[in-house]
C-alpha cells in the first residue's frame, strides 16, 4: 500500500508542475494577437491602397477616440 501511495504523490506531482508551467503561454497568447493585428492591417492596407479617403476616416477617429480617454 506504501509503494502505491507514493506512486500516487509522484503523479500528482509531476501533473501539477506541468499544469502550473504556464510561463510561456502568455506570451504565446500576446504573440497570436499581435500577429492577428498585423494580417488584418496587411489587408486593410492592401484593399484600401489607391483609396486616401479611407484611411483619412480611420485616423480621424482613432483621434477622436484618443481625445475622448484623455478626458
Amino acid at each position: 500500500m506504501k509503494k502505491l501511495t507514493e506512486m500516487y504523490v509522484k503523479c500528482t506531482n509531476r501533473l501539477n508542475n506541468v499544469i502550473r508551467n504556464e510561463r510561456g503561454s502568455q506570451t504565446l497568447e500576446w504573440i497570436g494577437i499581435a500577429a492577428v493585428v498585423v494580417i488584418a492591417v496587411g489587408l486593410i492596407s492592401t484593399a484600401f491602397a489607391g483609396d486616401t479617403q479611407f484611411g483619412d476616416k480611420v485616423v480621424k477617429k482613432f483621434t477622436g477616440f484618443i481625445d475622448k480617454i484623455g478626458k
